[in-house]
This record gives C-alpha cells, structure tokens and sequence, in this order.
C-alpha cells in the first residue's frame, strides 16, 4: 500500500472536514470525515470498474473515484447507512444496491453479518486482494475499541461477536467507522476483535457514557 500525496489533505464539504485514507494504489482508497463517529467510505476497482461502498458525498472523491474506472454500482452494506448513497447511485447512472444477499458479476463475495429487522447488515470479502470490508460490526472507532486495541466490534454486538468473520484473513481491512488496517496487522487485529469480544463487553459497558458523551452516538 503506497500514500499518495494528498492522502493527508483535508478539505471542508457542507460542512465537514473530509480526507483520503487507506490508499490500495489502483484498486481504490476510502475517504473519511473527520467527526466522532469518523464516517468512511470506500472506492473499491476492478478491471476498469468501480464500485462505491456505503459513500459519502465529496465531489473531490467521486472524481477520483471515477478516475479508477467506469462506476458500476453503489453498494451499501448496512441498512441504516443510507448516508448518500441513493443519491450518488441516481447522479451516475448506476444500480443502488442496499445489503445485497449476493453480487453476481462483481470480483466480491457477500458475507451475511446479520438478519435482524432493525439491524441488516453484510460485509464484503475481495479474494484478489485479500480485502474485508465490514461496515458497522468491527470498527476503529474510539466507540468499538477498547484499550490498545486497534479494531473492537461494535458495543450491542460484543456478547454475539459476528465470528463467521474469522474465517477471513484479509491483507486490507477497511470499515465503515475509523481508519483500516493493512498487511498482517489486519488479520491479527480482526482475530483479536472477535477474540476479546466478549471479555471487553463489561469494560466497553463501564465506560460507555464517556464513549457517548465523545461520539455523541453514531451518524449513519
């Protein structure tokens, strides 16, 4: 993974400071804001296409998204991730696809997360280059982790660890709250995750008024 120059600038877009991260040369970046709950989208390319997941809007990055390749869809991974989604989907042309049970015709394979009424939710692996995306069960954000680790899962799923992801050992693992991890960190950090899970619940729980008080809850 290389850091392109302007990875660390920033710009202001209605009102919200937004910058590049986790660069994967040509085969995409994501962008995030720089808020409390650090909302990240991805640009995900593929023999000259390019999906976008769970966006939000800056010109700035659908520009260098389309840049990778012709947009083939917007991919949302969570239900309450609308985010700008639709409407990014409507500006290209393109389908719109929220917590999809499959992507036939894409280089990703879908992992179902969950399948409840107030929480649908997927994830996606990217077998050529070895890539997790996980929108809301595993983050980097202040308000899944605990202590020094790097990604925690999200708080209300801590007692039910989504574990079917340990199946995976991505080189890159992007999320949809907070920065991503890459090389062999990533795999280990994933596996630490879902391994203290359970065990950081009662700690996540004792300092979550703190938590709340810092992220003010999660935007979608």
């Amino acid at each position: 993974m290389t850091h392109v120059a302007d990875e660390r600038a920033a710009t202001l877009a209605a009102g919200m400071a937004i910058r590049f991260c986790d660069d994967l040369d040509g085969d995409g970046f994501s962008w995030i804001v720089d808020e409390p709950m650090t909302r990240t989208s991805h640009a995900l390319a593929s023999l000259g296409k390019v999906w976008l997941v769970d966006p939000v809007d800056w010109p700035e990055a659908i520009d260098r998204a389309k840049s990778l390749g012709e947009p083939a869809g917007v991919l949302q991974l969570l239900d309450r991730h609308n985010r700008d989604a639709a409407a990014i989907a409507k500006q290209l042309g393109v389908p719109h696809l929220a917590v999809p049970a499959s992507l036939l015709g894409t280089p990703f394979e879908v992992i179902e997360i969950k399948r409840w009424s107030r929480w649908q939710e997927v994830a996606l692996w990217w077998p050529e280059r070895r890539t997790l995306v996980v929108a809301e069960a595993v983050g980097s954000n202040a308000f899944f982790r605990v202590g020094d680790d790097q990604v925690g899962v999200h708080g209300l799923l801590k007692p039910i660890p989504p574990r079917q992801l340990s199946a995976y050992a991505p080189d890159h693992l992007l999320l949809g709250h907070g920065e991503g991890v890459h090389g062999p960190e990533a795999a280990a950090a994933l596996r630490q995750a879902l391994s203290r899970s359970r065990l950081s619940f009662f700690t996540w729980g004792l300092t979550l008024p703190r938590r709340v008080r810092t992220a003010k809850l999660p935007r979608p």
